[in-house]
């Protein structure tokens, strides 16, 4: 495998802005790609501002990094068409193709032999009340593509008042779990998989508002938790960081939905480990060894929502509280402003 030494980065969020960090402490440096506003472009080598369809930007983006990477999922097709004639893109395509659609999404988990919430297709408005009368109510209405964060989703809890989403979607059954929880996997490029504990999640709104670990579930639900997450990362042959989110039920676990990159809910482990998620995918993306994720530390990670970013001052105040701050411009409701990982003990 030839040396990385400049990653690129595709999308300029908070994400790749940690990514960029964690890269830095190993000598590497990131390349960044964003057509809009870039956090990470504060702390990266490099920042290319252009759109998805300037070929030449992208040319020029490729031709400049040794491995391409992603911080989102939804790159335009035609976009990494032209990136992955140039230089290899780690996780791999189809782990991509997997993940943006929810559709194709469910199949593959069901196809690997795991649960997921009944779902059925919703290609267009005339096809919801068949949907709704196969599935029933309460359900969930989610686009196939693009929603996140509570984004896209509509929940139906009449037939009468069943609403479309003006876009293809799936209408999945309601789920009656007792957590949610996620596992945040690294796989590398030979096949090496290392896991992070579980954590226990809580969403507000359809945003993830805090992750505790660990999780205080029994240890034959983290240890199959662990287990689903790699089948996963196996069957796609994985390469990166990963997360996996699981519903946890009376009749065992059902996945909700995957992530082929570093996850939200995988922040805690910045404080929590001697190697972090962001640190895990620096390694598996540019060929190198994983490292040891064992948590040493019982963390709260809480994001910052909004008006939560007046809290700072307290914050900074706070002992064994690390803060971890996005460098966004407006505190928007639901944006994502920063997260703090509030260390036990």
């Amino acid at each position: 495998m030839t040396e990385v030494r400049t990653i690129g980065i595709l999308g300029g969020g908070q994400l790749g802005r940690m990514l960029s960090v964690a890269a830095s402490r190993l000598g590497l440096r990131c390349h960044v790609y964003e057509p809009g506003a870039a956090p990470a472009g504060d702390v990266a080598h490099r920042l290319t501002t252009a759109p998805y369809e300037d070929s030449a930007a992208l040319r020029a983006f490729a031709e400049s990094v040794d491995v391409i990477t992603y911080e989102f999922e939804n790159v335009p097709t035609s976009a990494l068409d032209l990136l992955e004639s140039i230089c290899p893109i780690r996780p791999n395509r189809r782990a991509l193709a997997v993940s943006q659609d929810r559709l194709t999404e469910k199949t593959f988990l069901n196809e690997i032999g795991l649960a997921t919430a009944p779902f059925v297709d919703v290609p267009g408005k005339g096809d919801l009340a068949e949907a709704v009368a196969r599935i029933g109510t309460p359900s969930i209405l989610k686009t196939r593509r693009m929603g996140y964060d509570g984004k896209g989703q509509v929940r139906i809890t009449d037939p009468a008042q069943a609403d479309w989403t003006g876009a293809p979607s799936v209408l999945e059954g309601f789920v009656e779990f007792s957590a949610e929880i996620s596992v945040i996997i690294a796989r590398g490029a030979d096949g090496q998989v290392s896991a992070f504990d579980p954590g226990l999640n809580v969403h507000q709104g359809g945003i993830l508002r805090t992750t505790t670990v660990p999780c205080g579930l029994p240890a034959n639900v983290t240890t199959d938790a662990v287990l689903i997450a790699a089948r996963i990362a196996n069957a796609l042959d994985y390469v990166g960081v990963m997360g996996v989110e699981l519903f946890v039920t009376p009749a065992g676990m059902i996945v909700n939905e995957i992530a082929p990159r570093v996850h939200n809910s995988g922040h805690w482990t910045q404080a929590g480990c001697a190697v972090d998620q962001f640190e895990q995918h620096v390694r598996a993306v540019a060929g190198l060894p994983l490292g040891d994720g064992k948590r040493y530390a019982d963390v709260v990670m809480e994001n910052l929502i909004g008006d939560d970013i007046d809290r700072v001052p307290d914050l900074l105040a706070t002992p064994r509280a690390q803060l971890h701050l996005y460098g966004k411009g407006d505190a928007r409701p639901g944006r994502k402003m920063g997260h703090v990982n509030r260390i036990a003990g």
